[in-house]
């Protein structure tokens, strides 16, 4: 893929943080999601790809736009085809709520090399650079707390873990606690806390907990571009989910994942903060009609990991509106 397209695909992210941080605080969560999809799809027209959304807002007779399957793009003879995997508000609550750390991400890899992963769960664990290879989701939390904490050259007691915090996680919070590791309980979007752990000078070593698999996939583009490492299991609630899978060509529903599975090859990751958050500054909407956004822009090809800061002017272009 060209190093540009990476550029091309952070006005996509800008488009759809820009339109739903109108949203921000006014407790409407559908309307911050829809006013993220619609800027994003429109966005995509002026893309001259051959596109198609892996991972997406839902099934197609669940989400009227960004569906797994659908075509984006401006298609024409020798447009790159590639796969997409995208959440154009990921944190919709946080968003609602005027919380902490919603962002607008996509991922884009060439055809076929992300996992097709169905709109279920996932079991997961991320880290960084530092501890590569040194994770395991077949390991306690416990054990990869002190293997990640002996690559970082850390006291357990220094190591910081995030996990969503969710009923489902009292038992994994209860023996991250045992260990004596600190926590960070996040209430939703575990993509920015999976880039995080990755991430220095973010302060997180390690993500565990159960979320969202489309994230997972998502997360571990994030994780090829930086060096760190991730792993997923699949996790059904419902014997629709597993038949869903099977149509989707998950032929083993049990499979542990490494990040080279979820996304292979050359990726690129692209994220536009919406709310302020450890990673990225939010949206600030400015005098005059304008607004500043903060993005970050990584190609797993080189490793290059680019911040942009943008000024935009909405006396001269429509966003969100």
């Amino acid at each position: 893929m060209e190093r540009n397209l990476a550029l091309e695909f952070v006005r996509l992210t800008e488009a759809a943080a820009l339109s739903s941080a109108r949203w921000m605080g006014r407790g409407n969560e559908k309307a911050a999601d829809q006013a993220a999809v619609d800027a994003m799809r429109k966005a995509f027209d002026s893309l001259v790809i051959d596109g198609t959304v892996v991972i997406g807002e839902g099934e197609r007779d669940e989400a009227p736009m960004l569906y797994i399957g659908e075509k984006v793009g401006r298609r024409s003879e020798g447009a790159p085809a590639i796969d997409i995997a995208l959440d154009p508000l990921e944190g919709t609550t946080i968003c609602a709520t005027g919380g902490v750390g919603s962002i607008s991400v996509i991922a884009v890899a060439e055809r076929g090399n992300f996992l097709h992963a169905p709109d279920t769960y996932m079991d997961k664990i991320a880290c960084g650079p530092a501890a590569k290879g040194r994770i395991d989701i077949d390991l306690s939390p416990t054990e990869n707390i002190h293997r990640v904490a002996e690559a970082l050259k850390k006291t357990v007691g220094d190591m910081t873990v995030v996990i969503l915090d969710r009923p489902r996680h009292a038992d994994l919070i209860a023996e991250v606690r045992k260990t004596g590791a600190r926590i960070h309980l996040i209430g939703d979007g575990d993509v920015s806390a999976a880039v995080a752990a990755a991430w220095p000078d973010s302060g997180i070593d390690l993500l565990i907990g159960v979320g969202g698999a489309p994230e997972g996939v998502i997360s571990a583009a994030a994780m090829q571009c930086l060096g760190g490492d991730f792993q997923g299991r699949l996790k059904f609630r419902n014997e629709e989910e597993k038949q869903r899978a099977l149509k989707m060509g998950i032929k083993d529903l049990n499979k542990k994942y490494t990040v080279d599975e979820l996304a292979r090859g050359s990726v690129m990751f692209c994220a536009t903060g919406v709310t302020d958050g450890p990673l990225l500054k939010g949206v600030k909407m400015l005098p005059n009609q304008q607004a500043k956004t903060h993005s970050l822009v990584m190609r797993s090809k080189t490793g290059t990991v680019r911040t942009i800061e943008a000024h935009h002017n909405f006396n001269l272009k429509s966003i969100g509106h």
